[in-house]
């Protein structure tokens, strides 16, 4: 694969010329045009990126020798629609990199780092011309710092990620049950006591909004209300629509809490709260969650239950509907715009509310067709650990979408959600990148240049780009089998892992259930999605048509298999933790030992023993699956 066929996202126009331009001790760069302290600091980053990916000790050049041009009319605006479009020109004597606005500049310069390859004589950058623009202007990443807090480097790190592949908008989920995560000085009790210590300073704060923003990255507040407010109530009980006492939940989960939407005190509580908090967030928009709220505690008020009586309110989404409203007219006030999830959409909701479709389909259309402004997150919770392909299969806006143009014209785009239900500060980017990556793509990328073919071998290829940034989803697996092994070789305990994934869905939490202390370095921690192993063993048996080479390389990897056990008992063994997965190891060992039996007797049947060791293989244990199964059951169909 060349560096053209691997960048990602894809561009709009990619057109190779003959020769290179090589990169020396002397490369230098120059900015052309209005450059701004971003573009300024982005030159500095890029430098210094450029010399760790070489290993050269860069030099200034000789005056008007720079050997790239970054070229930028005006500095941008972090809004929603700016200009983002690019063109880079590589030649062997200059590579010159234009945009209207830095931001489209800091965009191609991470197509430009992307480019570099090296020949026997050093590093070099390919001869080309490149012109890209993004598909949908909103493309985000929502990291969920409330149920499980998220230290800065976490954060931080993630936005070079996000930058690398594109995405320009963070949604910072900072509330919920578990956890209020923001220091306010209106209302200190919210933070005292909502968060266990753990929470973020103003002056955090505004740090991660500067960080993004020299990367052309905007930051979208969540704050969580009616529903999840477990932790808005304990300091401050008169919000509360049910008696105390209101104290910190630990438990993960939807809980009942839920503010009181009947007394005046609550709007000029939040009034306040929201006047406080766009002092730290510049952004236009605002979430206000609005997600999951069972109604009960509502039920069970007489004076709520009274009010909806009077107003004429049949259900509860009538009365969030009244409560949606009120805060809608809180941050027009303010001068900011409302986001919410799904749940907020009502016949009578003002358009100038945004969307956020998790739901279904259903929701995006109807909130689309109605006149609203669209953000897709269903069928890209990263979170339920499912593969990279079924997210990239999924487009904000297919071809047989049924809207009008200008109804299409609503959908602006998507967010990958991170939940921190199950996931820490040590595992998160494991969930997040590299698939990721190809959600990016999938909304930065026109529609017809999305091709699932060659996904994962280009997803590998970014996955090494992104580590060069800091991110933990490579060196952090070999890190965390270490300490199961206690010590000892880890690569019977990988070989395992490398096929299989923590369970998908919500089924983690269903199967068993999870608190803010529960831990997070079992087995199902360190495994990952997309285990490579497996996906690498299907790919074998997709194309294998009897050919020897392919019989020997699958025999190989079916006898490693079917020895891990012996290998890995001791192990298990000397790691109480590890106990949990026994099954799992045996079953491997047992599958591949009878695949390895079918390949040596073509044609032989099954037996209801052999049928049956199969069916048990798939069955989840420590809330890991073996993913390799079906693709040995494919293996002996095609022997038989």
């Amino acid at each position: 694969m060349d560096r053209f066929d691997a960048l990602l996202p894809r561009p709009v126009s990619v057109r190779p010329k003959p020769g290179s331009l090589r990169i020396t001790h002397d490369f230098s760069l120059k900015i052309e045009g209005e450059p701004g302290e971003r573009l300024s600091k982005a030159a500095l980053r890029f430098q210094k990126r450029l010399a760790d990916k070489t290993g050269l000790f860069l030099e200034a050049g000789e005056p008007g020798q720079c050997a790239l041009v970054l070229q930028c009319e005006r500095v941008g605006e972090l809004v929603l629609g700016e200009d983002e479009r690019y063109s880079l020109d590589v030649t062997p004597t200059q590579a010159v990199l234009r945009a209207t606005t830095d931001i489209g500049v800091l965009r191609g310069l991470e197509t430009l780092l992307q480019l570099i390859s090296a020949d026997q004589e050093g590093y070099i950058i390919p001869c080309v011309e490149i012109d890209d623009e993004p598909r949908f202007p909103w493309r985000g990443l929502m990291i969920d710092s409330a149920r499980r807090f998220q230290p800065l480097d976490v954060l931080k790190r993630n936005l070079d990620g996000m930058a690398a592949v594109k995405l320009n908008v963070f949604h910072w989920h900072l509330t919920d049950d578990q956890g209020f995560r923001v220091e306010s000085n209106e209302f200190p009790l919210l933070h005292e006591l909502g968060s266990n210590g753990e929470y973020y300073t103003k002056e955090q704060i505004r740090d991660i909004v500067a960080y993004a923003h020299d990367r052309g990255i905007r930051v979208i507040p969540e704050f969580d209300l009616p529903g999840h407010a477990a932790s808005w109530v304990i300091g401050y009980p008169e919000l509360a629509s049910a008696p105390g006492p209101h104290v910190r939940h630990i438990d993960i989960g939807v809980l009942d809490q839920v503010l009181n939407p009947i007394k005046e005190s609550t709007y000029g509580f939040l009034e306040r709260f929201f006047a406080e908090m766009i002092t730290l967030f510049p952004d236009e928009y605002v979430h206000i969650g609005g997600d999951e709220n069972n109604g009960k505690q509502w039920l069970a008020n007489p004076e709520i239950v009274q009010f909806m009586r009077e107003h004429d309110f049949e259900t509860i989404l009538d009365m969030q509907s009244y409560f949606t409203e009120r805060v809608l007219g809180i941050l027009t006030r303010l001068g900011k715009k409302m986001i919410g999830w799904d749940e907020i959409l009502t016949p009578n909701l003002p358009a100038t509310a945004v969307i956020q479709s998790w739901r279904g389909r259903e929701s995006l259309v109807e909130g689309a067709r109605a006149g609203h402004k669209i953000i897709l997150s269903n069928g890209y919770y990263i979170d339920l650990c499912q593969p990279a392909e079924y997210h990239y299969l999924n487009d904000p806006l297919p071809s047989d979408m049924e809207l009008t143009p200008q109804e299409s014209t609503n959908i602006l785009g998507g967010e990958a959600t991170m939940w921190s239900e199950v996931v820490s500060p040590e595992t998160i980017d494991s969930r997040i990148w590299p698939r990721t990556a190809a959600i990016a793509e999938r909304l930065w990328s026109r529609r017809e240049d999305c091709r699932s073919e060659d996904l994962y071998e280009r997803l590998d290829v970014i996955s090494l780009h992104l580590e060069e940034l800091g991110l933990t989803h490579e060196k952090n697996y070999p890190q965390m089998l270490r300490r199961l092994a206690r010590g000892r070789k880890i690569s019977p305990l990988q070989t395992l892992l490398d096929v299989c994934e923590p369970v998908q869905g919500y089924e983690r939490v269903i199967q068993r259930k999870y608190t803010v202390l529960s831990p997070l370095t079992r087995a199902v921690d360190a495994a990952r999605p997309d285990a490579r192993g497996a996906r690498e063993f299907r790919n074998l048996v997709r194309h294998y048509q009897g050919e020897v080479a392919t019989g020997s390389r699958l025999k190989e990897r079916l006898r490693i298999w079917a020895q891990n056990h012996e290998a890995l008992a001791p192990i298990i063994e000397h790691s109480p933790v590890l106990q949990e997965i026994t099954d799992l190891s045996r079953s491997l060992s047992t599958i591949a030992t009878l695949a390895l039996e079918c390949l040596e007797s073509p044609g032989r049947s099954l037996n209801e023993h052999e049928k049956t060791a199969l069916a048990e293989a798939k069955e989840p244990r420590g809330q890991l699956q073996l993913v390799v199964v079906s693709a040995i059951e494919d293996l002996l169909t095609k022997e038989r």
